[in-house]
C-alpha cells in the first residue's frame, strides 16, 4: 500500500499520446502504444503518468474539447484499452493521471446539443446564456483564442459564453446539477482505478461574465473544496490544478496540506521570463537569469510547510528546455543534465515531459511542416503585418508548440521507431543521434541521470522535506541552493552557462560527498561549462557520477 502523500517523493511523466507510440500504423500515437512502452517507463522509475486528453473529442483543440467524459476517442483506442493501461501501469507501481477539462465541453457534447434546443430544456442551464440581439454583444469580454467570448445562437435568440473556441462552450458551475454530473463522472473514473487528475484551466470555473471576471472568481475556492470533498478525498489521488492566475497566496489554498483542494498547482511565473514584457510569447528576449533565481526561490520558500510546488521545465505547450535555456549543440548532454539536477533537487513534485529525459531538442521546419494552428495563425498575421519572414520563423523555432509535439525518438530506425506508417507530424531530423535505445543502457546518459535523480527522491528525505536557502543570489552564472532537513544537508550548484568559472562554494561544501554530477571528476575548484553537482552530508556509501566524458 502506498503511503499518504506518496506523490511528494514521486516523479510524474507527461505523455502526449498522439506523439508517444503508434501501435497500428496510422501515424498517430495511441493507448496500446503506451502499454507497449511501459517497461521503459518502469525502468525510469516514475510514479505516475499524466496522460494528456484521451476522452472522446472532435479535436478542435487537441482534445481539450471533450464530447464525452466517459469514453475514449477512437484515435487513441477505447475504454477497454484504457482499463488495460491502468492495470498494466499498476504492475510497475505507476498510476495514471487523467487530463480533465471541467471549465467547458465540446459543442458536440450531448449536454450542449440538448441545451441549444430550447430555453426550457433541462440542460439549457448547464451553460451560460444571455438574451440579446444579433450583433449586439452582451459585453466586450474576449476569448483566449481571439474574438468575442460570446456566440449567437439564432434559434434561441441568445448568446452563449466561451472563453476559448466557439466550439468550447463554458459550463455553468453555479448550477448544482452540473457540479453533480462532474462529480459522478470523476467517481466513475476513480472506480476504474485512475490515480489522479490534472485539471485544465481550473481557475476559470467561477467566472462572472457579466462583470468581465473570467479567472479567480469569488466562488472559486468554494467550488474547489466541494469538488475535493465529493471526489478526491474519497481516494488516494494526486491532483494538480492548472492556474495561470495563481499567486503565492492562492497557491497556498490550492495545495493546502489538509487536502481540502488539490495536491498542488501548476503556476507559470518562471515560464514567461524570456518574453518581452507586455508582448506576445513570440517576442523573445534573453532569459533574465537573476530573476529566474528570484522567482523559483520565492516559490520554494513561501510554500514550504504550507503548500506544495509542481516542478517543471517542459510540457506539450512549451519548447524543449535544452534548446530554450540550455545548449542543444556542443553541450546538449551536459546542459540537459544540469537543468535536470537543478530542478529535481528542489522541493515539490517534478514533472518530466516525454523526451526530456533523452535531451530531445526543438526543430527547425519549413512552415508547411508545422501542424499547430497557433503557429500558422501567428505566421499569417505577422507576415501580413510586414514582419520579416526570418524573424517570424526564428520566433517559431524558439517558442512554437510543435517543438514539444514531434514524435518520441525511440531508436534510429525509420520514423525513430514511433510508427510503421506516416507520422502525423515530422520526426526531428536528429533522431539517429538522440533516441532511447542509445541511452537506456548507457550509465552516463541523460536518461540515467534522470533515473538516478528519481531514485534519490525516494531514498533521501532531504529532497522531499528539506527547507530551501538560495546561495549566491547575485551571481550571474551560478544557480546554487542549500536544502536542510533533520540534521542532513545538501548543496546543489549549477553553472548555468557555457564558460568555465571558479567554484565559489568550496567552504560551504567542505566535507561533503558528491552525490551526483554531470562530469567526470576534475578540478573541484572550477565549474566546467554547464557543470552541475549535488553535494551532501547524507553520507551515501558510494558517490554516483553521471555524464562522465569517455
Amino acid at each position: 500500500m502506498l503511503k499518504k502523500d506518496w506523490w511528494k517523493s514521486a516523479v510524474i511523466y507527461q505523455i502526449y499520446p498522439r506523439s508517444f507510440q503508434d501501435s497500428n500504423g496510422d501515424g498517430i500515437g495511441d493507448i496500446k502504444g503506451i502499454i507497449g512502452r511501459m517497461e521503459y517507463l518502469g525502468r525510469l522509475g516514475i510514479g505516475a503518468i499524466w496522460l494528456s486528453p484521451v476522452c472522446k473529442s472532435p479535436q478542435k483543440d487537441n482534445g481539450y474539447d471533450i464530447s464525452d467524459y466517459q469514453d475514449i476517442d477512437l484515435m487513441f483506442g477505447n475504454i477497454e484499452d484504457m482499463e488495460n493501461l491502468i492495470n498494466e501501469a499498476k504492475k510497475y507501481n505507476i498510476r495514471i493521471m487523467m487530463d480533465l477539462v471541467l471549465n467547458h465541453t465540446s459543442d458536440k457534447h450531448r449536454w450542449f446539443e440538448e441545451a441549444r434546443k430550447s430555453k426550457d430544456n433541462p440542460y439549457h442551464d448547464y451553460y451560460i446564456w444571455r438574451d440579446g440581439e444579433e450583433g449586439v454583444l452582451p459585453n466586450d469580454v474576449k476569448a483566449v483564442f481571439g474574438g468575442s467570448a460570446w456566440t449567437w445562437e439564432p434559434s434561441l435568440k441568445q448568446y452563449y459564453f466561451h472563453q476559448f473556441l466557439p466550439e468550447q462552450p463554458d459550463l455553468n458551475w453555479e448550477n448544482p446539477k452540473v457540479r453533480k454530473e462532474i462529480y459522478d463522472m470523476i467517481l466513475w473514473w476513480m472506480k476504474k482505478g485512475v490515480g489522479g487528475f490534472r485539471l485544465d484551466v481550473i481557475d476559470q470555473i467561477a467566472k462572472e461574465p457579466d462583470l468581465g471576471i473570467t479567472i479567480n472568481g469569488p466562488r472559486l475556492h468554494e467550488y474547489f473544496r466541494e469538488l475535493s470533498k465529493e471526489t478526491f478525498q474519497k481516494g488516494d489521488l494526486i491532483t494538480v490544478g492548472e492556474a495561470w492566475g495563481a499567486d503565492i497566496e492562492r497557491a497556498k489554498l490550492y495545495s493546502n496540506p489538509d487536502g481540502s483542494e488539490f495536491s498542488m498547482v501548476f503556476q507559470f511565473e518562471h515560464i514567461g521570463l524570456d518574453q518581452e514584457e507586455g508582448k506576445e510569447k513570440w517576442d523573445v528576449v534573453p532569459l533574465p537569469f537573476l530573476k529566474l533565481k528570484e522567482v523559483m526561490s520565492h516559490w520554494q520558500r513561501e510554500l514550504h510547510n504550507c503548500g506544495w510546488n509542481s516542478l517543471f521545465w517542459n510540457n506539450h505547450d512549451l519548447p524543449r528546455i535544452v534548446s530554450r535555456w540550455g545548449n542543444d549543440k556542443e553541450y546538449r548532454v551536459e546542459s540537459a543534465k544540469m537543468l535536470a539536477i537543478l530542478l529535481h533537487g528542489m522541493q515539490g513534485t517534478p514533472y518530466i515531459y516525454q523526451g526530456e529525459e533523452l535531451g530531445m531538442t526543438n526543430v527547425r521546419y519549413d512552415i508547411e511542416d508545422y501542424r499547430d494552428v497557433e503557429i500558422h495563425n501567428m505566421y499569417k498575421a505577422r507576415i501580413e503585418a510586414g514582419y520579416d519572414k526570418e524573424d517570424v520563423m526564428n520566433s517559431i523555432y524558439a517558442k512554437g508548440r510543435d517543438n514539444a509535439r514531434t514524435p518520441m525518438q525511440w531508436d534510429d530506425s525509420e520514423n525513430a521507431g514511433f510508427t510503421d506508417g506516416t507520422p502525423w507530424i515530422k520526426v526531428n531530423d536528429n533522431y539517429k543521434e538522440i533516441n532511447a535505445k542509445s541511452q537506456v543502457d548507457d550509465e552516463n546518459s541523460i536518461f540515467n541521470c534522470y533515473r538516478q535523480l528519481i531514485k534519490f527522491r525516494k531514498e533521501y528525505p532531504v529532497f522531499v522535506d528539506g527547507d530551501f536557502t538560495l546561495l549566491l543570489a547575485d551571481d550571474e552564472n551560478i544557480f546554487a541552493y542549500k536544502r536542510e532537513y533533520a540534521g542532513k544537508s545538501m548543496v546543489v550548484v549549477c553553472n548555468f552557462y557555457g564558460q568555465t568559472i571558479d567554484m565559489p562554494l568550496t567552504e560551504e561544501c567542505k566535507d561533503m560527498e558528491l552525490l551526483i554530477s554531470n562530469y567526470a571528476k576534475g578540478d573541484e575548484a572550477v565549474l566546467r561549462p554547464y557543470e552541475a553537482r549535488i553535494l551532501s552530508l547524507i553520507h551515501i556509501s558510494e558517490p554516483t557520477r553521471l555524464g562522465m566524458i569517455s
